[in-house]
């Protein structure tokens, strides 16, 4: 489940912080400090495609392996993530240079794939797995140097160098598959200042790797499972012919470099992105056209409602005002409660547990505090997050739901403790259904299922019931005008006021807030990349925030002008506009950025769109309707009923 909870880690970012997010590390974290000759561990976390986004572990391949394999004990979010960690045979000592080292070679023999072993290994290159392995927690990096000529001078050109995460299993050349048999780990340290007398100690500031397919014949290995690599390019690939066994060597070389990166910055060259500036500069672009626009919207209501109010509240000429704008001829209809207000009372309380969580996740993250050097640490705090802020949802949804002169109170809880997390269970459970099938790390272990049900009726349950009975208790919402015994006919609505087109209108601004980030962000679920400008993310959300208020505020003026006052549910569903926008951002990401062909990557991927659109429509609904309702108490209270 690599991606399966990565959409609630959604929005926020200071701009005076996003200079230097990327400097931040993760406070209490202390460095480890290596003597020379220290083993300096490697361990293996998974094997990840963004092809089928399903992770497996690294020994579901026929990798070499230790006398004693142990798995290192995870959190939630490593879980959910499908990450394995586990220790691998690399034996690599600080400050030691190891030219090639033969990996589990009996008595100088090579290993032998299956058949069935070869045609696994051939499968997953094809797929473009990748490995990821780790180095005092830090993660292996391929380097990629990309050279580019500067105006039209094609003696000079710079050298871009860009990093990849993990290395490639292998590669595919005129229909044949090659595996990465050798391994060049490249490691660079730095050297602690220390008093005389004081033996150095190193920290690793850097993980490199340089993969390499070497044949078997080329490869000289001795009993003591030393080996010489032929030189220079004449070496032929290591192939893998997946109809028949092959023989191979696993090999390895360990190469150090001091370094003058500082322990505290070492992730900077895993966070640092292509295309810097182009980000930048959309986002400021974005902030400055959404305020602008706000700004104009601003202007335009609170004129026209001040023209409105005070035409309403003059003595005389009454019924000609009337005639002119319809807003308050509906306000003896304008608070009669809708439809389902249960149903309604429960996505709102959820909407209102989401925003809390997400506010709260990406505010610390802002600090720092979830660097991804915490790895599942997201993740992990945006599920307890979420169960904790039950008590809040509970609230708002119990006192909402005795405004709307609702009386099943415990009903009510119950409904807003299950509907929308039972609906994401549910999602959930399916997909891993499918991931279990395919023998996926990714697959949720039945355990975590339980421990999740737990938390769930155990944590957030309880705390939804606490919160709702004392919001259920609380003196309800004070509307300033009271609703006739007989509702008022709504004349025949123009076609503009169709809910779809309202859907459509309302969801284009805040889902132009947002759209520049939402690339980084599907790059960071979908493609395995790191995701860490949180501070750009604060200041898109406070965007969405201002711009999902006053779109809801436009759309409930006009409908109530045209004499609609059923406003309730339709501005609740308007104000999610750009969920369905984010839908139709993601159909374009799937066919335009990712080579998926295969029906259960794409099962996946469809479904955790889903779970995000939802949870986006969710939250942008929320603030939308909380917004117009202040909005609509304001302005009756504002005017003179008779």
């Amino acid at each position: 489940m690599a991606a399966a909870m990565d959409w609630l880690s959604w929005s926020l970012m200071l701009l005076s912080l996003a200079c230097d997010s990327h400097a931040f590390y993760v406070p209490g974290v202390a460095p480890i400090n290596f003597h020379q000759n220290d083993p300096v561990e490697i361990k293996a976390v998974k094997l990840t495609s963004s092809r089928t986004q399903l992770p497996y572990e690294y020994y579901s391949l026929p990798f070499c392996q230790p006398s004693k394999i142990t798995y290192k004990a995870e959190n939630l979010g490593e879980v959910l993530r499908g990450d394995r960690i586990v220790n691998t045979p690399f034996q690599v000592l600080m400050n030691s240079e190891k030219k090639c080292e033969v990996l589990c070679s009996q008595s100088n023999k090579p290993v032998t794939l299956t058949v069935e072993q070869s045609r696994l290994v051939a499968e997953r290159i094809t797929e473009d797995y990748y490995v990821h392995l780790i180095a005092d927690n830090l993660p292996v990096a391929t380097r990629l140097e990309l050279y580019s000529s500067r105006e039209g001078d094609d003696k000079k050109k710079e050298k871009d160098v860009q990093f990849e995460h993990g290395y490639r299993l292998g590669f595919t050349d005129v229909n044949k598959i090659y595996l990465h048999n050798h391994l060049s780990f490249i490691l660079y340290y730095h050297r602690e200042d220390l008093e005389e007398d004081q033996e150095h100690t190193y920290r690793v500031v850097r993980f490199e790797v340089i993969p390499q397919s070497i044949r078997l014949e080329d490869i000289k290995a001795d009993e003591k499972s030393s080996c010489t690599l032929p030189e220079g390019t004449s070496s032929s690939p290591q192939e893998i012919d997946p109809t028949k066994e092959n023989q191979l060597y696993f090999t390895y070389s360990v190469h150090w470099e001091e370094s003058d990166i500082k322990w505290a910055s070492r992730w900077d060259t895993y966070l640092t992105m292509s295309d810097v500036q182009i980000h930048w500069f959309s986002i400021i672009n974005s902030v400055v056209v959404v305020f602008f626009l706000s700004g104009i919207l601003s202007m335009i209501i609170i004129r026209t409602l001040r023209k409105d109010i005070a035409n309403y509240n003059k003595e005389d000429d009454i019924e000609d005002t009337m005639e002119e704008s319809g807003w308050k001829l509906v306000h003896g209809d304008v608070f009669r409660p809708p439809q389902y207000p249960m149903i309604l009372s429960s996505l709102l309380g959820s909407g209102i547990q989401l925003f809390c969580m997400i506010l709260i996740v990406i505010f610390v993250a802002m600090l720092g505090m979830l660097s991804p050097s915490s790895r599942g640490a997201l993740m992990t705090t945006a599920c307890f997050l979420f169960m904790f802020m039950g008590v809040f949802g509970g609230f708002s949804a119990g006192r909402l739901y005795r405004t709307l002169k609702g009386h099943r109170w415990k009903k009510g809880a119950f409904c807003t403790a299950t509907l929308y997390p039972g609906v994401v269970f549910g999602i959930c459970f399916v997909l891993n259904c499918f991931i279990w099938g395919k023998h996926s790390s990714g697959a949720v272990p039945f355990p975590t299922m339980v421990a999740l049900l737990c938390m769930w009726f155990g944590i957030s349950l309880p705390l939804v019931y606490l919160g709702y009975y004392f919001g259920f208790r609380k003196q309800p919402y004070d509307n300033p005008v009271r609703t006739n015994q007989i509702p008022r006919q709504i004349p025949e609505q123009r076609w503009y006021m169709n809910r779809f087109v309202g859907i459509l209108m309302a969801g284009i601004l805040p889902f132009g807030a947002m759209f520049i980030e939402l690339f980084f962000i599907f790059s960071a679920i979908w493609e395995n990349q790191f995701y860490y400008l949180f501070g750009f993310l604060f200041l898109v959300f406070i965007i969405l925030v201002v711009s999902c208020s006053q779109i809801s505020i436009v759309m409930v003026y006009f409908q109530l002008c045209a004499e609609d006052y059923r406003w309730w549910w339709r501005n609740f569903l308007v104000s999610g506009g750009s969920a369905f926008y984010v839908l139709v951002y993601a159909i374009f990401y799937f066919v335009n950025k990712l080579d998926i062909v295969e029906f259960i990557p794409s099962l996946l991927y469809f479904g955790y769109t889903a779970l995000m659109v939802l949870s986006f429509w969710l939250l942008t609904g929320t603030i939308g309707f909380y917004a117009a309702y202040m909005f609509v108490r304001k302005i009756y209270a504002a005017v003179k009923i008779d």
